[in-house]
């Protein structure tokens, strides 16, 4: 066997227990320790995001005398506790607009709500007034089926009124007389339907 050969080179073994190992990492950052600094600790107060690093039995000790108020009065930590209950974001006060404000100009202009509020409320009204203040919608008629069908084929919509039935008629009548088209009697059976449908509107009372 040959112990010169370079495949000798490439053979790698476990270091034993007793030899040391070489620390991969960054070292602890406690004076007079050269333990790795496997373990984050903040560095406090106006340094978010920046941290320590220490081993386990500093990281241990650091986190036990750790106090992120220290050096702040009692004022201070109470206004800080304040502001992390909204997250420290700025607020605005709710439910005055600018003509409410002592002083404010009386011609001062109202909120343009981009939402349509039917009933006022946005506006400050209450469920009744609206209501009291909405128009009542026309009732539709409830007609039958015949009577839909004589209103479709002289081209009338429900609401329609009798004297507007009437006109109608006539002017259908006349447009699809043969007297009015030379003697065409092509359109005849077009007239039947508008006759028989005025006779079903007129049996319904409606002209």
């Amino acid at each position: 066997m040959d112990l010169n050969s370079p495949l000798f080179d490439r053979i790698r073994i476990k270091p034993s227990a007793d030899e040391p190992r070489e620390a991969e990492g960054p070292s602890c950052e406690h004076p007079g320790c050269k333990a790795l600094g496997e373990f984050r600790a903040p560095m406090g107060r106006d340094r978010e995001g920046q941290y320590f690093r220490f081993c386990l039995n500093h990281v241990r000790e650091y986190n036990a005398s750790y106090n992120y108020f220290n050096g702040m009065s009692d004022t201070a930590v109470a206004a800080y506790q304040k502001d992390a209950i909204i997250g420290h974001r700025p607020t605005w006060t709710m439910g005055m607009n600018s003509s409410a404000k002592p002083g404010a100009s009386p011609e001062a202009p109202k909120r343009d709500w981009s939402y349509v509020d039917p009933l006022g409320v946005l506006n400050g009204h209450d469920f009744t007034q609206a209501r009291q203040r909405q128009a009542p919608e026309p009732k539709r008629p409830r007609y039958t089926g015949a009577v839909r069908r004589a209103l479709d084929v002289l081209g009338l919509d429900d609401g329609v009124d009798g004297p507007a039935i009437k006109a109608q008629y006539k002017t259908l009548v006349k447009r699809f007389h043969p007297d009015a088209n030379g003697g065409d009697r092509s359109y005849e059976a077009r007239l039947r339907d508008i006759i028989k449908a005025h006779d079903t509107l007129k049996s319904a009372g409606l002209c």
